[in-house]
């Protein structure tokens, strides 16, 4: 076994690190010794600061921004996107945009998809308020892809960290049985134990881009108590630390489905309890810098999808219509939109011509039957580009009520396509409980083309360009089935039944994908 520091360089971190053993100890210092000793985070970037505003827009949002202790001095340290660079997929959609920039490849014109492993995760039989949760991966459920730098690989190696199954990338999902799964890409084995998390995990788990070993997970149901987010620190394997409930919070409902962001030197975390949280990043835990609470005509609303960054503005979307920009140096609003229904499509930040633009789209949820609207705002002022709607219903089956509209993240598209950008609604028409495949112009909002699904899909859709730079895309729906589809026309190439309930998202490489389903089992399919 190696003895001394695991010097580990990586392209966004210098770690000085031990070599960890399984139980947490280090094998030439001790536990303490095994923190990150120089965090080098890129030197800030002559990247123009968005200015420190307030458009009238935002004077629906009342708000307080509260500090701890001393912490008042707040700006990023750096503009930077952190995630661009790191060594996979290592947050919901890839980065801070969310655009979904995995960069899958394929050769030729595809014509089918297999399915190359599955893996099974535990079963949680645990009858909670909420019902039974089971295994598998739920809404938005998007594993992570990492290929860890090879002297953090050694480490693991080392000091018996991880099994014979590792190879140096690994996939990390978050499950519904409350673990969280660490899977070998290519073969489907496991390659470290489970790492249990203490509660239903519904979101998808964000690994920190400068390779801190943090991990960091937001419990989804209250199974048990405290409920709410953990770190877990991969260089112990154990959870290091619980931020649960918070009893200032303006709404009572302590989940976190949101997948946080690191920008700069912070950590930024929506709740579903009217806050989105700042925290100062230290390795295997967070100390709480500053927390906006804000309510619009009277309500808290909370927060579902994930926060979109660019540059150091911060774009939220809430269950109660809300479209809000922050400026994260002090957690301030700059502009809010409305789309008068919930939104748990994570806003996507394009830019076009060196302008940003926000794509999102609502539910239909309060209106009952009425329209899901799809939008294009100018970033900086929250000025609608376009609006485009479409008709649809929820659906009241059984005692339960399933939504319309958007809960899929938009997918901008590239190649052939990049004029495109792409998402699954939910109509719920007559009978029904269906969707449709649509493809949006980006400068006009006009629907280019809807291809009506087999039953409606809240997993995201995923691209993929071949070497003549043709678009495919990939997406799944809540009955269990894969669509390979031409991303220039919409026309259907192969449609295979897999699983059970895709509500998850894919991660995407090469020509291949892994999602997880509802009920027990993670897949990996090929693109061929």
């Amino acid at each position: 076994m190696r003895t001394g520091k695991c010097i580990v360089t990586a392209a966004l971190v210098l770690l000085s690190t031990g070599c960890i053993s399984k139980n947490g100890s280090a094998t030439a210092e001790s536990a303490n010794d095994t923190a990150v000793d120089t965090l080098a985070l890129p030197a800030p970037q002559p990247l123009t600061r968005l200015p420190d505003t307030m458009y009238a827009s935002a004077d629906a949002v009342k708000f307080v921004v509260e500090y701890v202790g001393d912490s008042a001095a707040g700006a990023l340290s750096s503009l930077d996107d952190l995630y661009t660079g790191a060594p996979g997929a290592l947050t919901f959609r890839q980065g801070q945009s969310r655009d979904a920039s995995f960069a899958g490849t394929i050769s030729g014109t595809p014509s089918e998809i297999t399915v190359d492993w599955e893996f099974a995760t535990a079963y949680d039989t645990t009858r909670t308020k909420f019902g039974v949760w089971g295994g598998g991966s739920g809404w938005t459920g998007q594993p992570l892809l990492v290929s860890w730098p090879d002297s953090i690989a050694s480490c693991f190696r080392d000091s018996a960290m991880v099994n014979e199954s590792f190879e140096g990338k690994e996939l990390i999902v978050g499950s519904l049985c409350g673990n969280v799964y660490f899977i070998n890409p290519e073969t489907g084995a496991s390659t470290r134990n489970p790492v249990y998390a203490g509660n239903p995990i519904k979101g998808t788990v964000s690994l920190d881009p400068t390779l801190n070993g943090n991990l960091y997970v937001g419990q989804g149901i209250p199974a048990n108590k405290p409920f709410g987010a953990v770190v877990v620190n991969l260089y112990k394997d154990i959870v290091t630390d619980m931020f649960a409930e918070d009893p200032r919070a303006w709404r009572g409902w302590g989940a976190y489905d949101s997948s946080p962001v690191r920008v700069g030197q912070f950590l930024f975390r929506p709740g579903e309890n009217g806050s989105v949280y700042k925290f100062n990043v230290e390795q295997g835990s967070l100390t709480l810098h500053s927390v906006l609470r804000y309510r619009v005509a009277g309500y808290a609303p909370g927060i579902e999808s994930s926060m979109a960054v660019w540059r150091n503005y911060g774009f939220v979307c809430d269950n109660h219509g809300n479209i809000i920009a922050l400026n994260l140096d002090n957690m301030r609003p700059v502009w809010r939109y409305t789309l008068g229904d919930d939104i748990d499509s994570t806003p996507v930040v394009g830019v076009e011509d060196g302008n940003p633009y926000i794509y999102t789209g609502c539910e239909i949820d309060r209106q009952g039957s009425g329209t899901a609207r799809f939008v294009k705002l100018d970033a900086l002022s929250g000025e609608p580009v376009w609006r485009t709607e479409m008709e649809g219903n929820r659906a009241d089956v059984d005692g339960k009520h399933f939504d319309g509209g958007y809960y899929a993240t938009a997918l901008p598209g590239s190649g052939n396509c990049s004029h495109l950008i792409y998402n699954n609604c939910v109509l719920n028409t007559g009978s029904m409980q269906n969707g449709v495949f649509v493809a949006f112009e980006r400068s006009t909002g006009k629907i280019a083309y809807t291809t009506p699904l087999r039953y409606y899909a809240w997993s995201s859709p995923v691209g993929f360009l071949n070497e003549r730079g043709e678009m495919f895309v990939v997406t799944l729906d809540a009955a269990g089935r894969a669509y390979l589809i031409n991303g220039a026309d919409g026309s259907i190439i192969s449609v295979k039944q897999v699983g059970a309930n895709f509500e998850s998202s894919p991660v995407v490489w090469d020509n291949h994908v892994a999602v997880g389903s509802r009920g027990r089992f993670i897949y990996r399919m090929s693109i061929k």
